[in-house]
């Protein structure tokens, strides 16, 4: 299947559907985010806790792009701070720690899911990459 195809039934960047995937992307992470480790332990992992913080990021990156195109650093900026929000919940939970390095690896991720979604963008709107 071709880039054109695919993007033929994707919504453009801008749709609601991007806004609201986004925003059950955020539930999903805080969620996963919160939940007891005893719950934890038994999902789907990367096998390093700044990895999962990294992929989860990645999926907000790319969506954020999406959901409001043409803002992207006031997104990603809101987004890291969601970021921060989270670590500061867990502080408040009685099996989860909040780290610096935590909001390093969600920033990570924040920068390779917009870069994904400029270079899909690129590739489906025919442009060279």
């Amino acid at each position: 299947m071709s880039l054109h195809a695919v993007r033929s039934w994707l919504p453009q960047p801008g749709a609601a559907v991007w806004r609201w995937l986004l925003a059950l992307a955020m539930l999903a992470l805080l969620v996963l985010s919160l939940a007891p480790s005893s719950i934890a332990s038994a999902l789907p992992t990367t096998g390093w806790d700044k990895g999962n913080h990294a992929l989860g990021f990645v999926v907000l990156g790319l969506l954020g792009r999406w959901a409001w195109p043409g803002r992207t650093a006031i997104v990603l900026t809101a987004l890291l701070a969601y970021g921060g929000l989270i670590e500061l919940l867990q502080s408040f939970t009685p099996d989860r720690v909040a780290e610096a390095a935590d909001l390093l690896a969600d920033w990570v991720g924040l920068l390779l899911g917009a870069g994904l979604a400029y270079l899909l963008n690129k590739n489906f709107s025919g442009e060279s990459t």
